[in-house]
């Protein structure tokens, strides 16, 4: 006996592309995910915080090659 789930996606599946994606987004807000603005505006507060860090001489920066040659090194077979 189908669920009320099943039921639910059948007669979405049913509907044309365009009511579709709208029942998604609509689902997708339900949910209260980060929209990608937020997300964005995140990771350019993550990035101003590591400038600033950087500025201060809080952290020290590794050059690349020196980087990759450590990887290189610890995973070498």
């Amino acid at each position: 006996m189908p669920t009320v789930t099943d039921k639910v996606v059948d007669e979405a599946l049913s509907l044309p592309a365009n009511d579709r994606l709208g029942l998604v987004e609509k689902l997708l807000c339900s949910l209260n995910l980060p929209t990608q603005g937020e997300i964005d505006n995140l990771w350019a507060e993550e990035a101003e915080r590591r400038v600033g860090e950087i500025d201060s001489g809080e952290v020290e920066l590794i050059p690349g090659e020196k980087v990759f040659e450590k990887i290189r090194q610890k995973y070498a077979r």
